[in-house]
């Protein structure tokens, strides 16, 4: 635990000490003073937890504003920040929150997620982790796909270890939340507007400079704004195997994601200019769900093969996982199973002197 929360669990945060200190509790959310909820396992629960009152609520929140180097009022009633342990923190307080004061805490795994611990919890299949480690390899561009909850950013971690250590990597992010093991990483955070609406760092700033630092991968948090164009760009101008996520629900709506946020910037393109930029831009989708019974897996891995004479995404789906039923406690029985389709890069692979056989992909 951080030394934050030690003396916070001990003061002013006590009324929800204990799911702080558990740690198969990975979020904590106080909808008013009253009622607090739980994440464990990718499920919500509701607690018997409860502060004395919205002023004891209102007195944490701004202690945890004071922690992070932010303020919080009704000029300015939204909280987000990142506790020195990573945690993230986000309050909102009236007139925005409309039934009390909203405090939510994403605790930070101290534990690193390993490949193989994917594939044993069942995430995914032992050939799926064979070949992103082939993409990561031969540096093929990657987006980490996924809804709310689905485990993007731990994939992404997961994934982003696979990067050969003798190569500098650039990381990205709103909040730094990835944790890179290689010894030649830079990490870059964006910064907020201060009070007098001054010294902003956006994700485009950051992705720019970048470029500028002889970069061999860009490692992107969560792509969410205009920066998806200037991202498509150092794609297609020579910086491959770069990693972003990506909020979407499947792999093709991934890159009508990607679409959306590029007609954001101020540059103004023509959509089938804009689809072929990012078919070209990018290799591999890897999608991640939360299923119904909270499970979080790797539903797809497909490559992206072009457009076709319609100006319509062409995708290959070169692994799946699929449902065959429920069991009796609510759970999904399913399997990884290979799709029996080479990825376009498969020569190119065996040329560069690499092992791959083609039983990895079902046939």
């Amino acid at each position: 635990m951080s030394d934050f929360f030690a003396e916070a669990t001990s003061g002013f945060l006590k009324p929800i000490a204990e799911y702080l200190n558990d740690d198969s509790i990975s979020e904590v959310m106080v909808n008013g003073y009253h009622r607090v909820y739980v994440e464990k396992k990718g499920k919500l629960y509701k607690t018997n937890a409860q502060f004395g009152s919205e002023d004891e609520l209102l007195a944490a929140v701004r202690r945890i504003a004071q922690a992070v180097g932010r303020s919080i009022d009704e000029n300015e009633p939204i909280l987000d920040g990142r506790l020195a342990d990573g945690s993230r923190v986000n309050a909102v307080i009236p007139p925005a929150a409309k039934k009390g004061i909203y405090l939510t805490i994403r605790k930070f795994a101290q534990d690193k997620l390993t490949m193989k611990q994917l594939v044993e919890g069942g995430s995914m299949s032992v050939e799926m982790a064979k070949f992103i480690n082939l993409c990561m390899v031969m540096a093929k561009n990657t987006i980490v796909s996924g809804g709310t909850s689905s485990g993007k950013t731990t994939l992404l971690n997961v994934v982003s270890s696979l990067i050969p250590s003798d190569q500098r990597i650039i990381v990205i992010e709103d909040a730094s939340e990835l944790q890179l093991s290689q010894d030649h990483v830079l990490p870059m955070e964006t910064q907020a507007k201060d009070r007098l609406g001054e010294g902003e760092v956006t994700m485009r700033d950051l992705i720019k400079s970048s470029l500028r630092m002889r970069p061999d991968r860009i490692v992107i948090g969560e792509v969410r704004g205009a920066e998806a164009l200037d991202l498509l760009q150092a794609m297609n101008t020579g910086h491959s195997g770069s990693l972003a996520t990506l909020h979407a629900n499947h792999p093709k709506g991934a890159l009508e994601r990607l679409e959306t946020l590029a007609l954001m910037s101020d540059v103004d393109l023509p959509l089938r200019a804009l689809r072929s930029q990012i078919s070209s831009a990018i290799d591999i989708i890897i999608q991640a769900q939360r299923l119904r019974d909270g499970s979080r897996k790797i539903t797809h891995i497909s490559e992206i093969l072009g457009v076709d004479n319609d100006g319509h995404y062409e995708v290959r789906d070169l692994f799946l996982f699929q449902v065959s039923s429920i069991d009796e406690k609510g759970r999904m029985v399913g399997e990884h199973v290979a799709c029996k389709n080479l990825p376009s890069f498969y020569d190119e692979a065996k040329a560069q002197g690499l092992k791959i056989d083609k039983k990895l992909f079902g046939l």
